[in-house]
């Protein structure tokens, strides 16, 4: 198990990991910024939405923050040494990178939140299944991912509650 300050140094091919990384996450964040923009009018102003709903402000700097933790974290694992748990962990991250993909198509594209709703929860389970294969390999990486797991969490319920609101 590597420690934190264990990661390389000066290593292009790490550089180029996590520049990989990096551009992964920002595909599916420009991926799902598309269907946002789009699905940020009439249709999601009508919603009936709980109190605690945060302004669409927050989300930007969430997310931004949540994707460069994210890149760092796969980073992290890709650079441990090859093993079964190492590669666990790095399909793992790319099943929920796929899967955080499709929850900004489902509630802003398709205006199916229900859809989102069954999206979000096969999504924490992901992070979740994430964070133990990488502590496993890595006790950073899995860290790393706890804020995300806690922003997924909250943003499940935010989306149940419109669901149960906007039958």
């Amino acid at each position: 198990m590597r420690e934190l300050n264990s990661y390389p140094r000066n290593n292009s091919k790490s550089l180029l990991a996590l520049a990989g990384f990096g551009l992964a996450t920002a595909g599916v964040a420009i991926y799902g910024s598309r269907y946002t923009r789009n699905g940020m009018g009439d249709w999601y102003d009508a919603l009936d939405k709980p109190s605690f709903t945060p302004p669409r402000a927050v989300f930007p700097v969430v997310w931004t923050s949540l994707y460069a933790v994210m890149s760092w974290s796969a980073w992290r694992v890709y650079n441990a040494p090859p093993s079964p748990d190492r590669t666990r962990a790095l399909k793992l991250w790319f099943s929920q990178l796929a899967t955080n993909a499709r929850w900004s198509k489902l509630f802003f594209g398709k205006h199916r939140p229900d859809l989102a709703l069954a999206d979000s929860i096969a999504l924490a389970g992901l992070i979740k299944s994430y964070i133990s294969a990488a502590g496993r390999v890595d006790k950073a990486a899995a860290r790393a991912f706890i804020p995300y797991l806690a922003w997924v969490g909250f943003a499940t319920v935010l989306n149940a509650e419109i669901v149960r609101r906007n039958p």
